[in-house]
């Protein structure tokens, strides 16, 4: 037996914490009966459950997506008003973004049903490396990115380093092992820029690459290997939230 919000994780529905929203809510049924008691155990061989009326089964089809994210988009499975990123990928499966791009940032974004794969990518203790292209509006001098290479304080606490290498005098790239809200949007104003563009080009293993803008593809079976090993937990205890980064 398994408890219903762990079977729905596990199902790659979504997170245990979500899961748990989804049954208070009233939007799961086991065997045809709508379940809102959050110690509801079932049985995956012989129970049938379903999220708003589409069956759950734990051998779903596991999928694995990079997505890269056009200006102007949400990265959500539901956000009215406005337009999200699940309108770009066209399957018949549920899959849920991990972690976010701010709706003003491009590049690469994962998507994947496989619940266990989102939890190890999404979790900050995982120290998953991001790297993201930044262009300013002005120059930025030398000593500035030393100061986003070495560590500032932003919301209370120092910044972890940071990898920076310079492009052009209006265009660096970043690399992070953390993912605050708009990091390094707000990271570089502490500098004294402004971004102009932002755009992750890396995802841990996985790169954007010559992806077109608006377009996904299926990550390769290296890929996925490569994520479902990659990272250590840091056991920092600092409680860090669900990265954003950009």
């Amino acid at each position: 037996m398994m408890r219903l919000q762990k079977f729905l994780s596990a199902a790659g529905v979504c997170s245990r914490r979500r899961g748990e929203s989804y049954i208070a809510a009233g939007r799961v049924q086991v065997n045809g009966a709508v379940v809102r008691l959050l110690g509801t155990k079932v049985d995956p061989e012989k129970d049938r459950v379903q999220v708003d009326g589409r069956t759950v089964t734990l051998e779903a089809r596991r999928l694995y997506i990079a997505l890269h994210k056009p200006p102007g988009y949400v990265t959500s499975c539901e956000q009215p008003g406005d337009r999200i990123v699940m309108e770009l990928i066209d399957i018949p499966e549920r899959i849920y973004p991990v972690g976010r791009l701010d709706k003003d940032s491009t590049g690469l974004l994962l998507l994947t049903n496989d619940g266990r794969l989102h939890h190890r990518l999404s979790h900050p203790s995982f120290d998953h490396e991001k790297e993201y292209e930044v262009t300013t509006t002005r120059p930025l001098p030398d000593g500035a990115l030393r100061k986003l290479a070495s560590g500032l304080p932003l919301m209370g606490r120092l910044t972890r380093p940071a990898k920076v290498r310079r492009l052009s005098p209006t265009r660096f790239r970043i690399t992070l092992r953390e993912g605050r809200n708009r990091q390094v949007r707000r990271m570089v104003r502490k500098v004294g820029g402004q971004v102009a563009a932002l755009k992750r080009v890396r995802f841990a293993s996985v790169r954007l690459g010559s992806l077109p803008e608006g377009g996904w593809r299926h990550l390769t079976a290296r890929e996925i290997s490569g994520l479902s090993g990659a990272g250590q937990p840091a056991g920092n205890g600092r409680g860090d939230r669900k990265p954003s980064g950009s």
